[in-house]
């Protein structure tokens, strides 16, 4: 039986621009573009999870907004639960620490990257 994986993911925007997140050469799904999050640890809420999360990956503050698409996708390793949520800055800008590289891309540009599967059903719902 595969792992259930709970986690949570940032979509940082600033008007129309999105904040991704290219994972690394050698990380679980290869140079594939996400939002950037990460697991869910025991007695955290997905928020409390997403703002530790960020502040650890990319050395910034963020606010929490409301909550976009919760998605389940099973991949070869285990079942992931992502919970995505609209995010803001709260004042530093992100560090690259573990992905292989972070940009800012029109939301309308969102669909042209090489996403991890459990990202795309928000980026659908963002792009409405």
């Amino acid at each position: 039986m595969k792992k259930d994986i709970h986690v949570v993911g940032a979509v940082i925007y600033d008007k129309d621009w999105i904040l991704c997140a290219q994972r690394g050469q050698t990380k679980t799904l290869p140079l594939k573009w996400e939002f950037p999050g990460g697991k869910i640890e025991a007695g955290e809420t997905p928020e409390k999870a997403l703002q530790r999360e960020i502040r650890e990956e990319m050395k910034c503050g963020i606010t929490i907004e409301d909550r976009i698409e919760e998605t389940t996708y099973e991949y070869d390793f285990g079942i992931v639960h992502l919970t995505t949520f609209y995010c803001r800055l709260t004042g530093e800008e992100p560090t690259l620490t573990e992905h292989r590289r972070i940009k800012w891309v029109q939301k309308d540009d969102l669909q042209e990257l090489d996403w991890a599967p459990a990202d795309i059903p928000a980026i659908y719902k963002i792009t409405q």
